[in-house]
């Protein structure tokens, strides 16, 4: 498979230290690989509704989802982190494009395993991303889509200061762009 072309960008920080107990890092490929295993089988059935993926979860996808981080971390097409709370893998966020994402956009995406709910970390983790998503080369905007019935997402979205953009084929879309961001 062809990696996306993008213009060579600055890649945001590989370590983000939110607070003392939330920090995002790269995924290790092999060492990551029997934790990350879990924390996707114990929230299968959470993610179930709004993750597509979910259905055709198997080990070998998940070995190969991490395999490939790196390379798209390095093409400049996705930044993918761990989302490490208290020491332990609880989740994923990033930053990329979609085929669909507009120009001058990246999209943050998130998922937390379903006992790192409610705690503030998906919101302190994103938050991080726009930081540092704003400090690429060309983002104009940063993006945020879940499903429609996601309330936890769009509440993620709103509690950033995105402002909610567009609704179309079941999903939600908001939008921040860097002339409003504080």
């Amino acid at each position: 498979m062809e990696l996306p072309q993008h213009a060579p960008a600055q890649a945001p920080a590989q370590l983000i230290r939110i607070d003392d107990g939330l920090v995002l890092r790269p995924f290790d490929a092999e060492a990551d690989l029997a934790v990350w295993l879990r924390v996707i089988e114990e929230s299968l059935e959470h993610l179930r509704p709004w993750m597509p993926w979910v259905a055709e979860h198997s080990p070998s996808r998940a070995a190969d989802f991490l395999a490939r981080r790196a390379e798209l971390w390095e093409a400049g097409a996705e930044f993918t982190y761990a989302v490490v709370a208290d020491g332990a893998i609880v989740g994923t966020c990033g930053l990329y494009r979609h085929e669909d994402t507009p120009e001058g956009a990246r999209e943050i995406g998130y998922w937390l395993h379903p006992a790192a709910t409610g705690r503030g970390v998906a919101s302190r983790a994103a938050g991080a991303l726009v930081e540092e998503g704003f400090r690429l080369p060309g983002v104009d905007e940063l993006l945020i889509v879940h499903d429609l019935g996601n309330h936890a997402s769009g509440a993620v979205a709103a509690r950033l200061g995105f402002a909610d953009h567009d609704v179309s084929d079941g999903l939600r879309t908001w939008r921040l762009a860097r002339t409003t961001h504080p």
